[in-house]
């Protein structure tokens, strides 16, 4: 195997050296498949991180979402070209103007709806109480729009909450249905939770925080429809893997559409480009790897992976207080060196 367990093991815990609860991975090369983890589960106990345990993966639903709408389109059932008011109407003004394709690329110039939702205090309001993801949009799109259509690329989960709902409009079914059904039972993913109804975590997990005035909460029990389409679904390390193995090698969708999905615009980081719901990292040496990386209170994920699917890395890492996760190409760059 090209990465060092030694080495992969000295990453994991570096996070909880830095800040981390507890950290879990699973790094994946052809046959080969290392799995640690560091840390504890809970604050206040010695019980281990287990490296098969479940976590929020957040933004990396994007490109579950992204993924069947790109079926969609290839089965004509819409286009990228199509305006939100054919299939939303009513919902957003000026609907006319944006297209599928705009929300999939972040270029519809909406306001983020989760900007302001990282303050402690309207996190734990909003805990169990979530709007519907109607209410979601229709009230980021009241703001005003942060450029015109098109102009340029700004993150924001409205986008992909106003997806969710194209999916459910064009299948008729519900998002968490779409993607049992397109994604999870093709690719063999049995670990993996997408209907967003539930406030727990499947066991076992590790616990989730979330830095307060005075220390931290356990925030493990949350809605995830406040993320839904956007960040809502729940995995594991090995079922992540499973998924992008599908995605790049040709499982889920068809050579003509994954190229959609891979056509990039440069992001923030200069090593990261984004596409539709996927990002691809270049490492030192001119290799690259696509994935993407993810946060939902107290939780955060990466997913990253060799275009062939043969090298394959999926971890999560618990936070309270204190410092944030490393970078994600510094941490991409240890984990797929060579040696």
């Amino acid at each position: 195997m090209t990465a060092d367990p030694a080495r992969l093991q000295s990453i994991l815990d570096s996070f909880v050296a830095k800040g981390a609860v507890g950290a879990l991975a699973r790094f994946q090369d052809g046959d080969h498949t290392w799995t640690g983890s560091s840390g504890v589960a809970e604050l206040g106990t010695t019980k281990p991180v287990e490296a098969g345990g479940w976590f929020r993966i957040g933004s990396l639903t994007k490109a579950f979402t992204a993924t069947v709408l790109l079926q969609l389109v290839d089965e004509g059932a819409l286009r990228l070209e199509d305006s939100v008011d054919q299939w939303l109407p009513d919902l957003i003004p000026g609907g006319g103007a944006i297209t599928i394709g705009h929300l999939a690329r972040q270029t519809s110039g909406l306001h983020n709806y989760t900007d302001g939702m990282s303050d402690a205090a309207v996190a734990l309001k909003r805990r169990f109480s979530p709007q519907s993801p109607r209410e979601i949009v229709a009230s980021a799109a009241r703001r005003p729009r942060l450029f015109p259509v098109g102009e340029r690329r700004s993150y924001s989960n409205t986008n992909y909450v106003a997806l969710g709902m194209v999916i459910e409009k064009c299948t008729a079914n519900r998002y968490g249905t779409e993607i049992e059904r397109r994604i999870l039972r093709p690719a063999g993913m049995t670990s993996t939770v997408a209907d967003c109804e539930e406030t727990t975590i499947p066991d076992p997990h590790a616990r989730g925080y979330l830095a307060v005035t005075d220390g931290v909460v356990d925030i493990t029990e949350y809605s995830p429809a406040w993320a839904w389409s956007a960040g809502g679904i729940v995995s594991t390390a090995e079922d992540l893997n499973r998924f992008y193995a599908a995605l790049l090698t040709g499982g889920l969708l068809p050579a003509g559409q994954l190229r959609a999905m891979q056509e990039t615009v440069p992001g923030g980081d200069p090593s990261m480009d984004l596409g539709l719901g996927i990002a691809r990292v270049s490492l030192p040496g001119g290799e690259f790897v696509w994935g993407n990386a993810g946060g939902f209170y107290g939780y955060h994920a990466w997913s990253f992976h060799t275009s062939d699917g043969q090298r394959q890395f999926s971890a999560s890492a618990t936070y309270g207080a204190g410092p944030r996760p490393p970078a994600t190409s510094q941490l991409l760059a240890a984990v797929f060196q060579a040696g």
